[in-house]
């Protein structure tokens, strides 16, 4: 008896977060229905990387181009931090039945790289240098909505790490990853060594 109390909780529980979840998504997309294209570049050497994702949340400036192929939105951006947010779909297929990992990736990619650009200063730049992932259960159109958050474990002049974890809205983790980026001034070239 207990336990199908906590299971009728934990689905309660489930729904509120899912529809939370939708909410947001639905509030977000609104906003960036407004702008297509890319971030003209000398805007983005003037600002620094959390007030420019922070614009692109608010609709002011355009989202990237493959949230809209891949349907996925950011959804959150602090200092450190950035969390996107997608449903799977059967056309993510792969040939074994289940959402292309490259999908996945894509999403964990974003997080992450977002979380070492939310860091930065204005003029500066980043590419990454090293992407590893780890699937750990396999992602179907009946999922539901993912989140991507990625976080920043270290923010150097020259280098910069993140790690990132995809979950649905009961927790259930499917994917995390690790990055490690290149800091780049605004030229495009990176900070020579001491």
């Amino acid at each position: 008896m207990i336990e199908l109390m906590q299971d009728q909780s934990n689905t309660a529980a489930e729904r509120t977060t899912l529809e939370r979840w939708q909410t947001e998504e639905a509030a977000v997309r609104r906003r960036l229905d407004k702008n297509e294209g890319i971030i003209p570049p000398e805007l983005a050497q003037q600002h620094d990387g959390i007030a420019l994702l922070r614009a692109i949340l608010d609709g002011e400036l355009p989202p990237p181009p493959i949230g809209r192929v891949a349907d996925y939105v950011l959804i959150d951006v602090d200092h450190g931090r950035a969390v996107f947010q997608g449903t799977p779909k059967f056309d993510y297929y792969s040939p074994i039945g289940s959402v292309h990992g490259g999908w996945i990736a894509t999403l964990l990619d974003s997080c992450v790289a977002c979380a070492v650009m939310s860091t930065l200063p204005g003029g500066k730049g980043f590419t990454t240098l090293e992407f590893k992932m780890n699937f750990v259960h396999k992602l179907t159109d009946r999922t539901g909505p993912v989140r991507a958050s990625g976080y920043i474990v270290h923010a150097g002049a020259r280098v910069a790490t993140a790690e990132g974890r995809l979950v649905d809205a009961a927790g259930r983790l499917y994917a995390h990853c690790s990055t490690t980026c290149l800091i780049l001034d605004s030229n495009g070239t990176a900070k020579p060594s001491p």
